[in-house]
């Protein structure tokens, strides 16, 4: 009678049961793993039988029998070590070298050669799985314990070695439920720089703030020095803490990428991910068989910086299209599509010319009409559309710079923007939308929050005809002036909100 027992898949972001039935039959030695297992899945045999050996047991080389190993569905690609455990077990079972109720219970975990469990990738998205489909009983190696347990409403059991699991399953030792207290996780963030830090720049440091506050992407364009990158460095100290659940879906990705520290199995700062210009379309967007995350989901929920945008290949950055307008990518392959979030924040940065001093009054430019048109052209009409927020930051004067005025500190500014998200977050929750700021609204939603009054239809209406608006330009100057009418505290957009968010389309658009 072959013995059945429960283990786990990572598809995309999320996981999937896995039967592991494990059969035993007479004739000579063999142990074969079937169901579409890879590499790593087929090594196990290896793995497997030599941590049975050195935790006590009789292992399946002495049993003089054929040992087959079925991972179902057989149609799901079987990929990394985890099931190494659910194979030990569901062998000891099958060979009645234990005894215990499998019933309800899911095993996921790396064996070593010794009998010790290593940590596995992806055990958020196994904790929620086993949750949703009704097991009651988690084990796991005891690394991973602490990231599992975040997911309340299942036992998280974590064992040391394969001994130790076979005790407690056999009830021959008690193992308390790793529990985790998330508050000890909530310790003060702090951050690299503060907005105090930065002289000048006012109107880029509004414009931050209503991007922050909003969600919205934003294009900075100046000189070299003018401070783009610190300000884009400066945005994360003035984003408000995720909540639960935004932590949640940001924790997700890093454990399934393999990027989740150890001590910290929660991430509670917002991600800031700054990829170099040479990175490639599947490392920006995610890809690889099958497909990861890449640097747009990682920053998922955070900030995705690109410093000198226009030195990006042009199909990276032709390809955040889709994510800028839908907030998740979708990465196609011959067995199936994976989707994956990507509701972050762009900020951009560029040079207005190749040398970086067009139009800059200290210093002349040395590029010709023809390079600093084709430069210019880099950023697709289409990219630019997405953009919400498109300011100028110039040069700081060298009085500014050296004086002593004292800028306001990015505390401050975060208060107002969590004041504002709240606000953002109330009005959707009382209308039953699934969304947390105004950047995520779609058309529907733009047309039932972001009612204007005939004055300021009318301003809309002449900007659309004297700048050349795209209707997408339209509807995010609505998204814009909804936000800025929030860190207002109003609950009608004014028309001078209309007015300011208009300015940060001074671009002509495509």
């Amino acid at each position: 009678m072959p013995s059945k027992v429960f283990s786990s898949a990572i598809v995309g972001l999320d996981a999937q049961p896995v039967e592991v039935e494990v059969d035993l039959i007479g004739g000579l030695y063999a142990f074969s793993i079937v169901g579409l297992p890879d590499k790593a899945v087929g090594e196990a045999r290896e793995r497997v039988s030599a941590a049975i050996k050195n935790s006590g047991f009789l292992p399946p080389q002495k049993s003089r029998q054929k040992l087959t190993v079925n991972l179902a569905p057989a149609d799901l690609k079987k990929e990394g070590a985890g099931y190494d455990l659910s194979i030990a077990l569901g062998y000891l079972l099958a060979s009645g070298q234990t005894i215990f109720e499998p019933k309800a219970k899911i095993f996921v975990g790396e064996l070593s050669l010794d009998g010790n469990l290593r940590p596995v990738w992806g055990i958020i998205s196994t904790a929620l799985m086993a949750k949703e489909q009704g097991f009651k009983t988690f084990i796991l190696p005891k690394e991973n314990a602490k990231e599992a347990s975040l997911i309340r409403g299942i036992a998280i059991i974590p064992v040391e070695n394969l001994k130790e699991a076979v005790l407690y399953l056999e009830g021959k030792k008690a193992i308390k439920p790793q529990e985790t207290d998330i508050n000890e996780f909530l310790s003060e963030l702090k951050y690299a720089v503060d907005m105090a830090f930065i002289k000048g720049q006012e109107s880029a440091k509004r414009a931050l703030e209503i991007a922050a506050a909003g969600g919205h992407n934003i294009l900075m364009t100046g000189p070299p020095g003018g401070g783009k990158t610190l300000l884009a460095k400066a945005l994360p100290s003035i984003l408000p803490k995720m909540n639960l659940k935004e932590a949640l879906e940001v924790t997700k990705i890093y454990s399934v990428s393999g990027f989740l520290k150890k001590d910290r199995p929660l991430i509670l700062e917002r991600p800031f991910r700054s990829p170099h210009h040479t990175s490639s379309e599947a490392a920006i967007i995610g890809g690889g068989n099958p497909p990861k995350p890449g640097e747009i989901s990682l920053a998922h929920r955070g900030i995705l910086f690109l410093d000198e945008a226009p030195e990006f290949h042009r199909d990276v950055l032709e390809s955040l299209r889709q994510p800028l307008e839908e907030g998740e990518i979708t990465v196609a392959r011959t067995k199936g599509a994976y989707t994956f979030p990507a509701e972050f924040i762009l900020i951009a940065a560029k040079n207005p010319c190749p040398c970086g001093y067009y139009d800059d009054p200290q210093r002349e430019c040395a590029c010709s009409p023809s390079q600093i048109a084709k430069y210019q052209k880099k950023l697709s009409g289409p990219l630019l559309d997405r953009i919400d927020i498109h300011i100028e930051v110039p040069r700081v004067e060298a009085d500014i710079l050296l004086g002593e005025k004292v800028a306001e500190e990015s505390e401050k500014i975060r208060e107002r923007i969590k004041i504002a998200r709240e606000i953002q977050e109330n009005r959707f929750m009382a209308g039953g939308e699934e969304i947390f700021t105004n950047s995520e609204m779609n058309i529907p939603k733009i047309k039932k929050y972001c009612q204007i009054d005939s004055f300021s239809l009318d301003l809309i209406r002449k900007s659309l005809k004297t700048r050349a608006l795209s209707a997408r330009a339209y509807h995010r100057i609505l998204k814009v002036a909804r936000t800025i009418a929030d860190l207002a505290d109003s609950s009608d957009i004014k028309s001078d909100n209309i007015a300011e968010a208009i300015q940060y389309r001074t671009r002509k658009e495509e």
